[in-house]
């Protein structure tokens, strides 16, 4: 009789296992997500952006000059061609110089939009995968993975930052974090495992930091001291174990070089940064915040389950609260009902150790407490101002609200924890049931995936951004456009550089308005007469651009009929634009 040969399935194809792979789907997750809660961010790149005109189009600008700088002349990175003729402009805020490489990609004021929009998505989706490649680091399933990311990247507190790419651009935190953790073999629910150490991972980790902090300081600084304190208190541990039991603790020479070259990496670049505003400092000592800016945007206890505005969810339900804040867009801090709940849960119901638990709960509690900046107590003191008087750079972080990106990754720390612990649960009674009975009870998991999915949906506002005039292309740089006020428009000008190849404008605004540019206002309110022309002659600026719908209200509100015979100055209409050519 002849036996038949049973032969063994085939292999599935490598496209199809990389398509099913937790990694794969995780960021093809987050993408989607990205897109639908951050939505109609996409809907017109090159015309829109999101939150107002203010802000986002002197990031979108920044954007740009890093990439447009580091292709064409990289020594003068910080001599950015706006605020004419101050140096150290590109220091002057932010610098976002971590999107540089973006920057490279197409030129031009639609360009500038189209990256910004593009990034502004991205930014949510690498914040999802952070979060989530941190809490499944430390422990928590893929479940718990899923809600810690939706939770932390569109929390309700962060739709208050619209307008603050610099804020939102957190995803590098938990995410060298992740890599950290993996590089040293440590996880939550199983401690050091030797076994585990990968120094490649722990490099990476360090690069990403260091990319992190190259985003800007108002959020990379304390990432900066979290991982010094975190570094002693390891070395610290590590010197304990090793008196202890009279023998050296397994750690690795490969895994210490890889610290070692990626912190020194890491201090490099933020040494280098650093270096670059306190240049900034030196030549504008006016530019140094005092702590009563830290005290004017401190927060009360209620700000902290306060949702912003643009929450779609919460938004209207918490408008009376809100009319109590000074300043809601820093004081709104609500990180999510779903999350505190889930977090709170995490407490008694978790996969993590008891004292993990502690831990985290004490880490939530500190944070909370320091995001209210001077309100903490008598003064803030202990507490946020503490930090602001002795911790070197931490006075310039004069919105202590922004600490709830700490409070909140703890608490999606401690709700994966929860939902980690339900879902172990739930296989644990339902082994031997059918799997459609099991399916249907194991869907009770996204419940809150769901929820914290509502809260974050937005309602944030997606203005058009006003478009270079036409007469933009034919200046003669450096050029000063009038009016000069200190307001949202000095930042659109700023963004119409990237058209016509960044031409020099003593236009521009920061936190603290720079000694030429002061005096540039006040001689050219009699713009043009004997004085305000010589003045700019030498000063060095050529063309002079004019809005007239712009000027009502301002010192130039009279500029279109003053007269320039005698002043050898030229001056053309040119589609509603008045540009006067100073010769």
């Amino acid at each position: 009789m002849e036996t038949v040969q049973e032969h063994p399935p085939a292999a599935r194809p490598p496209l199809w296992r990389f398509l099913r792979h937790e990694w794969t789907l995780a960021v093809l997750g987050a993408l989607f997500v990205a897109v639908v809660l951050t939505w109609p961010t996409l809907r017109h790149p090159a015309s829109t952006i999101p939150g107002d005109i203010a802000d986002p189009t002197l990031q979108a600008w920044q954007i740009a000059w890093g990439g447009h700088v580091l292709l064409t002349d990289p020594v003068q990175l910080w001599h950015s061609n706006t605020f004419f003729p101050e140096r150290y402009t590109y220091a002057y805020s932010d610098t976002l110089l971590g999107y540089a490489p973006a920057g490279m990609i197409g030129s031009g004021f639609e360009a500038a939009l189209i990256r910004y929009n593009l990034l502004y998505v991205l930014l949510h989706a690498l914040a999802f995968i952070g979060a989530y490649a941190l809490v499944r680091q430390l422990g928590a399933g893929r479940v718990g993975g899923a809600v810690a990311g939706v939770a932390w990247a569109f929390a309700p507190w962060r739709l208050a930052h619209s307008g603050h790419l610099n804020i939102l651009s957190a995803g590098g935190i938990a995410l060298c974090l992740a890599m950290l953790a993996r590089g040293h073999g440590w996880s939550l629910r199983h401690g050091y495992r030797p076994e585990r150490r990968r120094p490649g991972w722990a490099f990476a980790g360090w690069l990403v930091a260091a990319w992190q902090v190259s985003l800007g300081f108002g959020i990379g600084l304390p990432l900066v001291y979290f991982l010094l304190a975190a570094g002693v208190v390891a070395a610290a541990g590590y010197g304990w174990s090793w008196w202890r039991r009279k023998q050296r603790p397994a750690f690795g020479r490969r895994l210490f070089l890889a610290d070692l070259a990626g912190g020194a990496l890491f201090g490099a670049v933020t040494l280098g940064i650093a270096v670059a505003y306190f240049r900034v400092v030196e030549l504008n000592p006016h530019a140094e915040r005092s702590l009563a800016w830290t005290e004017l945007f401190s927060p009360p206890l209620v700000g902290l389950v306060t949702a912003p505005g643009e929450s779609w969810l919460w938004g209207d339900r918490h408008a009376a609260t809100r009319d109590q804040l000074v300043w809601p867009p820093e004081m709104a801090l609500l990180p999510g009902v779903t999350l505190i709940a889930l977090a709170a849960a995490g407490l008694l119901v978790s996969s993590f150790r008891v004292r993990h638990r502690v831990a985290l709960a004490a880490g939530v509690i500190g944070t909370g407490l320091l995001a209210l900046g001077s309100n903490l107590g008598a003064d803030g003191d202990p507490g946020y101002l503490t930090l602001s008087k002795h911790l070197p750079g931490w006075d310039a972080l004069r919105t202590p609200g922004r600490m709830m990106l700490w409070t909140s990754l703890l608490l999606a720390v401690l709700a994966a924890g929860t939902i980690t612990a339900t879902a172990t649960a739930i296989r644990r009674v339902t082994d031997g049931w059918s799997p459609p009975r099991q399916r249907a009870v194991q869907a009770v998991l996204l419940i809150p995936l769901a929820l914290v999915l509502v809260e974050g949906v937005n309602r944030t506002a997606h203005p058009v951004v006003p478009t270079p005039p036409a007469a933009w292309d034919q200046l003669t740089e450096p050029v000063l456009v009038l009016p000069s006020d200190a307001g949202a428009f000095e930042l659109n000008v700023m963004l119409w550089t990237t058209e016509g190849g960044f031409p020099r404008v003593a236009n521009g605004l920061a936190g603290f308005v720079p000694a030429s540019q002061e005096q540039t206002r006040a001689i050219t309110a009699f713009f043009p007469d004997p004085a305000s022309v010589a003045y700019l002659r030498d000063l060095g600026v050529r063309t002079v651009l004019v809005m007239p719908e712009r000027l009502i209200g301002t010192p130039w509100e009279g500029v279109a009929e003053r007269p320039v015979d005698g002043l050898g100055v030229t001056r053309e209409e040119v589609d509603g634009v008045l540009v006067y050519r100073l010769g």
